[in-house]
């Protein structure tokens, strides 16, 4: 057992203990470090002002990922490199980052600035290549600013790439170094005023584990689970992370599977079930923020059964199953057999959602999601409709509908799908599932969206399913993926 987290700020080692375990970075980064370039704006992963750098070994390189200071705990830094804003500049001399950042007047009152700063940084770091205005914008989505406006801090990133590396700045050999002299076997386990943290190393200690304790808080990326501390003021007495063991950090490719581990992160995530299924890869880029994606998990997604978690209705019409422990004991479920209500699993106390197994394409089946919300990046949805559809001789011979957002669980929408299987691919199809749908789904109204509205808004995804499925002429899309 190791009593302290270790890790790298500054190039220095840092060891901390004796200090609450569901203390956030930014809570001690501003209290107990008086580093205060890290804002705290909205404390539920909105803003992005509290943006710091988190720097790990993978497959032996240095990588750099942007993550939000406000929900991540401070255990979460064990054997990881930290880097705020106060971090990049060296004798004076301003990082390319921030000099571009100046030079374009990027920043007005400047509260927020720091966190693009780390944003880009991350960016500028891991990615050589002069970036389109989409990709960009893809960066930004977790940073918010309402003062200057993006125009200038756009040109900045583009500058930045134009001033070049700064000279002697590839320090990343003596980063990994560092980092590999953290690594080592011992199990997490911090303990200060009646509070717990702990982090096992193995999918056994932690099964074990959680059987003598099914009261503990499993905590992946604490995306979901920090709203309890930064909004409800929660004391969380133990607190488990699933992010050490290495069973469950692991994508596994079979022939008839993709396979998600409860630790495996979307932004992890994104290239493999894009490669299933390239729709799965345009929801994963709308959901949260690159901040929240470098985090979350879609086991995550799953297990907090959030109504408007955009997973799981992609998943529930891909026919995923979820593999569930307790103990030794394994078990798998049908994922539409696992949501039962409002913030309700099937899950049994002391138990493990270990990962999500993903059917590969069955022959002719056809797939699509999309999300309707009110802002293209970083919002909640108002309707995520996804369809499935198998086809043999131009007619339909399974289907599956399914939909989050509408209710207190994701749901199918069976009556539509038996309107589908055995009609031609076609409009004839469309509206009489549209038809079906009309009559079959209650949705709720509230501020995202009214019953009437989401009522009618699914009815036209699927239409719009049929249309693209079926080849039909006409563009349903504004943009096309991969535009700059």
């Amino acid at each position: 057992m190791r009593r302290a987290v270790r890790f790298i700020l500054d190039g220095r080692e840092r060891s901390v203990s004796d200090l609450d375990p569901t203390t956030t970075v930014l809570q001690w980064l501003r209290g107990s470090e008086g580093r205060f370039g890290t804002k705290e704006g909205c404390a539920e992963g909105d803003c992005g002002a509290c943006t710091v750098v988190l720097g790990e070994l993978r497959s032996g390189e240095v990588r750099l990922r942007a993550v939000n200071a406000c929900l991540l705990l401070l255990p979460a830094l064990d054997g990881k490199a930290l880097f705020t804003v106060e971090s990049l500049a060296r004798k004076g001399v301003l990082h390319p980052v921030q000099r571009a950042l100046v030079e374009c007047h990027g920043s007005q009152c400047g509260f927020c600035t720091p966190g693009f700063v780390m944003s880009i940084f991350a960016f500028y770091e891991s990615e050589r290549e002069a970036p389109t205005r989409r990709r960009i914008d893809e960066v930004l989505s977790g940073n918010l600013c309402r003062c200057t406006g993006y125009r200038p801090i756009v040109e900045a990133v583009r500058a930045a790439y134009l001033l070049g590396r700064r000279e002697g700045e590839d320090a990343r050999g003596a980063l990994a170094k560092a980092l590999r002299g953290l690594s080592g076997e011992e199990e997490l386990d911090l303990s200060y005023g009646g509070k717990r943290y702990l982090a096992p190393r193995s999918l056994d200690a932690l099964a074990s584990f959680l059987e003598d304790h099914p009261g503990a808080h499993v905590v992946a990326g604490a995306t979901d689970l920090g709203l309890l501390l930064t909004k409800e003021h929660r004391d969380l007495e133990l607190v488990v992370s699933v992010g050490s063991v290495p069973e469950l950090c692991a994508i596994r490719e079979t022939e008839s599977h993709l396979e998600i581990g409860a630790a495996v992160t979307y932004t992890d995530a994104l290239e493999p079930l894009a490669a299933l299924e390239p729709t799965l890869g345009e929801l994963v880029r709308r959901i949260g923020s690159t901040q929240i994606r470098n985090v979350a998990t879609v086991c995550g997604n799953l297990a907090n059964a959030s109504p408007v978690g955009d997973m799981a209705p992609a998943l529930l019409a891909l026919e995923a199953s979820v593999v569930l422990r307790r103990g030794k004991r394994r078990r798998e479920l049908p994922l539409s057999s696992f949501f039962q209500g409002y913030r309700r699993t099937a899950r049994e106390p002391g138990e493990l959602l270990e990962q999500v197994r993903i059917p590969r394409a069955a022959a002719h089946r056809l797939f699509r999601v999309y999300k309707v919300s009110k802002r293209f990046d970083q919002d909640i949805s108002s309707v995520c409709g996804a369809f499935a559809v198998e086809v043999d001789g131009g007619r339909i011979r399974a289907a599956r509908v399914a939909f989050g957002g509408m209710a207190a669980v994701p749901l199918r929408a069976l009556s539509a799908e038996a309107a589908l299987v055995g009609r031609p691919l076609g409009e004839g199809a469309a509206l009489a599932a549209a038809a079906a749908l009309t009559a079959e789904l209650s949705p709720l109204s509230d501020m995202r969206a009214s019953a009437g509205y989401r009522r009618l808004v699914a009815g036209n995804l699927l239409r719009r399913f049929v249309h693209e499925a079926a080849g039909s002429p006409g563009q349903s899309r504004v943009l096309a993926e991969g535009s700059a």
